[in-house]
Parts: C-alpha cells; structure tokens; sequence
C-alpha cells in the first residue's frame, strides 16, 4: 500500500531527508521513530501529497504521490501533530464539513459520521464546541476526520502528543482498533507506543533510514538479539562459559558477594548447557536468565543516547 523510493528533500543548502525508501503492505502498522528534526514529519508530509519530494518517488494506494496527488489524497487518512480543528465549530459540523469536502454522498453522510464518531468513543459529543474539548479528545476529533471517509491508509504524526498517560492508553488502544486492513504509519517519540501497536518500525537518524524491519529484527540488529545475564561462583568460569558450543560471546561485568555476572550471547538457547557446566565444575549459581532487547535499547544503540526518545511521553 505503500512504497517510498530515494525520498529525497532539500531546501537550499540544508537535506532534511536524503535517499529514504521503506514499504508498508495492507494491515501494517509500521512504527516511524527518530530524534527530533530527524526528518519524521517532512517524509510524512511527503508521502501524504502535502510537500513536494527534491527526488525520489512513491506510490500509495496504487497511485503515484507526484504524478496523482489528489487520488493518493483521496485514500489516506492524514492525523498532523496539530489536528486541523475550526475551535469555533462543533464536533458534528465540523466531521460534516470535512465529510462534505471528502466527497461523502450527502445520503449517507450523517451515518458515517455517527459511525467514525462511535469508532473514536465521541458518540453523544455532537455538540460540543472543538475549543472547549481537552487535548485528549481533540485527538480524537482529528482521528474521525482521518477515518471519516473510510481511507484505506492512515498516516499519524505523534498521535498522543501531550497526552497524560490515561489519554495515551486510549488512543494507543484506538489505533490497534482501526488498523485491521487499513496500511497504518505511526511517527511517535513514545517507544513503548510502538512495541504495543506496531508490526514494522523505521528509524530514521538525521534525514536517513537507520534501520528497519520487524521489531524483533531492528532489535537483533542493533544490539546482537537475546542475550543470557549469568550469575555464578567458581573458577574460570568467562573462559569455560565462552568455550560452550551454545555460546558466540561472553562479556563480563561486576559481580558482588563473590558472584561472577556475565552477559552471554548465543544464537540459541545455552542455560541447559551452562546450568550443567554448573554442575560438573562445582559452581554455585544464582542465576541464569534470559534478557530481552526492548526497542530503547535497539535505538539507543542506532542514534546514541544523547538522542534517545522517551518511553513514557513525547519531548517538547
């Protein structure tokens, strides 16, 4: 549903993306991540039909994003970090006016609005005046104009922006909701966010694709895979440990109250083998446990941890 090739902006002298190409397929929810002034929103908002490419192309939906920007537009539903909201209007007349310029039959037009706005919990909110709406259901409000005329691919920048972390939990569930067939793109600070909703990320660093891939691949990638912290008391035990079959690394580390800790990397599973090394040589074992790479760790490892994101909410 979705295919960028070379993506390519600049403005005079200064490259804010260079040479982007990532794909999305029907009922992906592709997780896109970076520090800030990566070149997140510019690769949205040129996918999205908004901003002109300096090189590069891209298809979405079937349709050239340069050469048919108004079909494109017609099949993407598109949430900004700051949803285009009238404060003076209502919640109804606005989802009717965004419905009218969709092209949504006047027919059908008011069930489709009460169905968008059951689908994003602002049922009974019809009257309601957009200024007076906390940021919370402002989102919402500009997740039902993104939906309202049923796109088969949705584009969100930094959905809970500002969000407390009750609000988070509401729109996170929301997008699993609606994803199902649709081609979704998240960009967001909140790494926890991705891990929960998203089935391929891409990390992007200073306007370039970092990586990408399954979360499980970007992880594996940045930082090895799946790792084993042992904690055991002998004699030589990095050296014996390292010369297991099961094992490709042993990293030492402090240990405490006369316990060697070792980081072990293995391309399968080595604590039988190392519980029964164990055994043989008369070690005491206080622990052998298996450690999962979390998606900070692999973009700690990709940008740096000057440049770390947060996993609870978004960075001014």
């Amino acid at each position: 549903m979705i295919e960028a090739r070379g993506i390519t902006k600049r403005y005079g002298p200064f490259t804010a993306v260079q040479d982007v190409s990532f794909s999305a397929g029907k009922g992906t929810v592709l997780g896109f991540i970076g520090p800030n002034g990566a070149g997140k929103t510019t690769t949205m908002r040129i996918l999205t039909g908004y901003l002109p490419a300096t090189a590069g192309d891209a298809v979405v939906a079937g349709f050239d994003v340069f050469q048919q920007p108004m079909e494109v537009k017609r099949r993407v539903g598109y949430l900004p970090e700051a949803p285009p909201l009238y404060p003076e209007l209502t919640v109804g007349d606005y989802l009717s006016f965004v419905a009218e310029i969709r092209e949504i039959p006047a027919r059908g037009r008011y069930r489709r609005i009460g169905e968008v706005m059951e689908m994003v919990g602002l049922t009974g909110w019809e009257r309601r005046i957009l200024g007076s709406l906390s940021k919370g259901y402002r989102q919402r409000v500009g997740l039902a104009q993104a939906l309202v005329h049923d796109p088969p691919v949705l584009v969100l920048d930094e959905p809970t922006s500002g969000l407390d972390p009750a609000q988070n939990v509401g729109i996170r569930e929301l997008i699993g909701a609606i994803g199902g067939e649709r081609t979704v793109v998240l960009s967001t600070h909140i790494l926890a966010e991705v891990e929960a909703t998203c089935d391929q990320v891409v990390v992007i660093d200073r306007g370039r694709i970092a990586a990408q891939g399954s979360l499980e691949q970007v992880r594996t990638q940045a930082t090895g895979g799946v790792r084993y912290r042992v904690e055991l008391r002998g004699q030589d035990i990095a050296r014996a440990v390292g010369g297991l079959d099961e094992v490709r690394q042993v990293v030492p580390s402090d240990g405490s109250d006369g316990f060697d800790v070792l980081e072990v990397f293995a391309d399968q599973d080595p604590r039988t083998a190392i519980a029964a090394l164990a055994g043989r040589s008369g070690w005491a074992v206080r622990s052998i446990e298996r450690v999962q790479p979390s998606l900070e760790d692999a973009f700690l490892a990709i940008v740096g941890r000057e440049e770390a994101p947060s996993t609870t909410g978004s960075q001014p």
